[in-house]
């Protein structure tokens, strides 16, 4: 079979690798072309475009590089057609693969969505467009399975992705060692993002409550890729360390954490880090999010419990005397700590359904099969 793939950010790229890693043994013939990252092309995807090309955060950006989008998705579209593939797999990134989809819907190419747009979040209208242009939809969190439900919408729940990742993780026993932390100081893990406005808007806020609290081990889950003028307020602290590419062995350490709210709330939760989440955004930004957003959380950890585990700070609200509040809460109240744990592990039973990309390859195969009737 021939599948062509599209992935626009890290995170997809990341867990498309892994459906390909996942469709190769059960499909031979497969051959793999499409956008995507460094994973992606490891495992054997052609790579035409790369997601750095693509990735863009908030209105701002999104209006600046309207052009490139515009050519992007005229590429993909011509693409597509040139390679004549059996299906379309799309991988979140929503803005540019509803309209990918839509495509494919009209000129009659089968279209598999893994990871679906959060139209349960805002813009819920767009899972009746969802439902039109996509064949077969593999969600990852299990309340998406009862949303698409109100729209006639079957979609097939395979677990989540961000939990095969951590029940793979192998920790580096000497990582405490090699980064010299003091073992007579807590640590709490700093997660800022991996999107350079997150960046620019988080890391002054975490520069404040660091400088308030020399008593703590404070340590920067960095990225490489990224500006590293970013991180400027917070390498000016002396007591401040950085590790690149070992969020997960940060995490398996930490006794706290202090986290840009997005996918990596979850990976804190599923480490059982106590954490707060905070998030800032431009004032239009906020403000369309404000009228249009239609669930009363942003961290994925409230999201699956459906109730308040952890605090979200957004806005106004997410300022250092806030913050710095509820991270010695985190730290000095047992109880409030242990009940916060107990519920992450709740949230660890619910979403324990397998392996993700195994789930989602199989059914792919299946679903293919017969299809094509092969």
């Amino acid at each position: 079979m021939k599948y062509y793939l599209i992935a626009g950010e890290r995170s997809g790229d990341l867990h498309g690798g892994n459906l390909l890693k996942a469709l190769k043994p059960l499909d031979n013939s497969a051959h793999f072309r499409g956008f995507g990252g460094d994973y992606m092309q490891a495992e054997g995807l052609d790579l035409v475009v790369h997601y750095n090309q693509m990735a863009f955060m908030g209105l701002a950006a999104l209006v600046t590089n309207a052009k490139t989008i515009y050519d992007r998705i005229k590429f993909c579209k011509a693409d597509i057609l040139m390679y004549r593939p059996d299906v379309v797999v799309l991988i979140d990134y929503g803005g540019f693969n509803r309209r990918i989809a839509k495509f494919c819907k009209v000129n009659g190419i089968l279209v598999f969505y893994y990871i679906s747009p959060k139209v349960w979040a805002w813009y819920t209208s767009r899972a009746w467009e969802l439902k039109r242009n996509v064949d077969r939809m593999f969600v990852i969190l299990p309340f998406e399975k009862q949303f698409f439900k109100q729209f006639d919408f079957e979609v097939d729940y395979v677990g989540n992705p961000v939990l095969d990742s951590v029940k793979a993780f192998v920790p580096d026993r000497d990582f405490r060692k090699k980064n010299d932390f003091a073992e007579s100081k807590k640590i709490v893990a700093l997660l800022p993002g991996s999107r350079k406005m997150e960046l620019k808007r988080m890391i002054p806020v975490m520069a404040e409550v660091v400088r308030m609290n020399p008593q703590f081990q404070f340590v920067v889950a960095a990225i490489d890729t990224l500006p590293q003028e970013l991180y400027g307020p917070l390498r000016t602290i002396s007591f401040v360390k950085f590790v690149y590419n070992s969020t997960y062995d940060l995490l398996k350490i930490a006794d706290a954490a202090i986290v840009t709210s997005g996918t990596a709330t979850l990976e804190t939760g599923l480490f059982n880090v106590p954490q707060v989440v905070i998030y800032k955004g431009g004032k239009l930004e906020i403000a369309i999010i404000r009228t249009l957003v239609k669930v009363p959380f942003i961290s994925l950890i409230n999201l699956i419990a459906n109730k308040p585990v952890i605090k979200e700070l957004i806005q106004h609200d997410a300022h250092f005397d806030a913050i710095d509040a509820e991270l010695k809460k985190l730290l000095s109240d047992g109880q409030y700590r242990t009940s916060m744990i107990q519920q992450y592990e709740c949230i660890y039973q619910t979403l324990d359904i397998g392996s993700a990309s195994e789930n989602a390859a199989s059914l792919m195969v299946k679903y293919l099969s017969k299809q094509t009737g092969v």
